[in-house]
């Protein structure tokens, strides 16, 4: 028998059987259907959790640094803006410093303050108060300087960016990030228009782009992703010369360098670190470098190992499945015990009947796998829009894996049946009822 006519042999066996061979589908169209689904969700988490380190900035290096010396704390923020702009693969340096207190923001009669018992954020004059507990309206204020859109990410929407000459004079400018611009100004154009920072007047002249919510909703985690990457544009930029004014003029000890591309970052990071542990005793100062490519290599690795936790746990569903193919097809051996007898007393060889049995399994296990793949397919798609917002894909690795895995589970659940059919007497087999 050709391999041919063991095809024609399995189709019609299985046709025959339709209800039978359905629910012995079903067992591997729903392991598959999970394995495709819960790999498919964990890749779509590692694209939001990318999203949510690019949006606070790509290509970009985080440093510290922090110097005391004989007559108090030294600023190093020159030094390293000097040093870092000498390096050909470096498009921009800033300050990245916090204004750790809470001061009142007011234009015209609208006023943001953080409560000092930490229960919200009080919002006057048409605004809405929160009453959730996170402080979510009251804006990031930062201090940096003209590079600081660049270095994070920042693009302008309305109006310009800080200048040069205007970090360097401590002029009373400022730049909104596009939430706190809303909440502020609502519809109204906010360029030239005058905000106080605790009394003190700082005129608008730029504002930026919104980074967007990144596609990301549904469950909390994610929630809590979209709200993180909302917080960006919950932000106002000072100079960073305004430091005099605000945090009792403790200098700036964070800084972002910008590069070309991501294979300059390795290179970037070593030159500055070398640098920074020749001008910072560590007895009297210290200093660190990251770069976002460290925060996504380690959530690349981290998706991977999640991607094989619900893969190994979607696949005990499809083990459960193989189980039923070897029943399943132990049932069809007892059923055509006698068939056999007459193959192999005309002169069958033990290989033919293991094929054909083989080619029998096999062939359910693909036509499940197609539509478990079809399910899985669906599934990932609803699944996408619920978590993430948006249309999530299984990739062509996961398709074609899933495919040849059903394959391989009938090969390997169907051999012992196969091995079984094949090992029968022609005598003891005729004689089956």
């Amino acid at each position: 028998m050709n391999l041919a006519q063991a095809f024609k042999m399995a189709a019609k066996s299985i046709s025959g059987n339709k209800g039978r061979s359905a629910l012995t589908m079903l067992g591997v169209i729903i392991g598959l259907a999970a394995v495709i689904i819960l790999v498919s969700y964990a890749q779509g988490q590692n694209m939001a959790l990318r999203a949510f380190y690019e949006s606070m900035g790509s290509n970009t290096i985080s440093l510290y640094a922090y110097s005391y010396g004989n007559s108090g704390p030294q600023d190093v923020g020159k030094i390293i803006y000097d040093y870092c702009l000498q390096l050909d693969d470096v498009l921009g340096v800033s300050p990245r410093g916090y204004v750790y207190s809470s001061p009142t923001i007011k234009y015209e009669s609208k006023t943001l303050t953080r409560e000092t018992g930490g229960g919200g954020v009080i919002v006057s004059g048409g605004m809405v108060a929160s009453s959730s507990g996170r402080n979510e309206d009251y804006p990031q204020i930062y201090l940096g300087n003209d590079k600081f859109g660049l270095c994070n990410d920042y693009t302008i929407a309305r109006g310009r960016d800080l200048s040069y000459l205007e970090v360097e004079k401590g002029s009373q400018v400022c730049v909104l990030g596009s939430a706190t611009a809303e909440y502020l100004f609502s519809f109204a154009d906010p360029i030239d228009k005058t905000i106080t920072i605790n009394g003190m007047p700082f005129r608008v002249i730029g504002v930026y782009q919104s980074k967007g919510g990144a596609n990301i909703g549904g469950k909390e985690e994610d929630q809590w992703m979209q709200e993180s990457i909302k917080q960006l544009d919950r932000m106002i930029l000072l100079p960073d010369s305004m430091i005099r004014y605000f945090n009792h003029n403790d200098p700036i000890q964070d800084y972002v360098v910008k590069v070309k591309d991501s294979q300059s970052i390795p290179e970037v990071t070593t030159s500055i670190l070398g640098y920074l542990s020749g001008i910072i005793d560590t007895n009297s100062g210290f200093y660190g470098v990251n770069s976002t490519e460290e925060y996504l290599q380690q959530e690349d690795e981290a998706s991977a190992i999640q991607q094989r936790f619900l893969g190994g746990i979607a696949a005990i569903s499809l083990l459960v499945g193989g189980i039923g193919i070897m029943n399943i097809m132990l049932v069809t051996v007892t059923e055509r015990t006698r068939e056999i007898g007459i193959r192999k007393a005309i002169g069958a060889e033990r290989r033919s009947i293991i094929v054909q049995f083989l080619i029998e399994a096999a062939m359910i296990c693909g036509i499940g796998g197609i539509f478990g793949i079809g399910a899985g397919y669906l599934g990932t798609l609803i699944v996408g829009k619920m978590s993430f917002n948006t249309i999530l894909i299984p990739s062509a690795g996961i398709t074609v894996g899933a495919f040849l895995i059903s394959v391989a589970l009938g090969i390997i659940f169907g051999l012992y049946p196969a091995v079984k059919a094949s090992g029968l007497q022609p005598v003891e087999a005729l004689r089956a009822d």
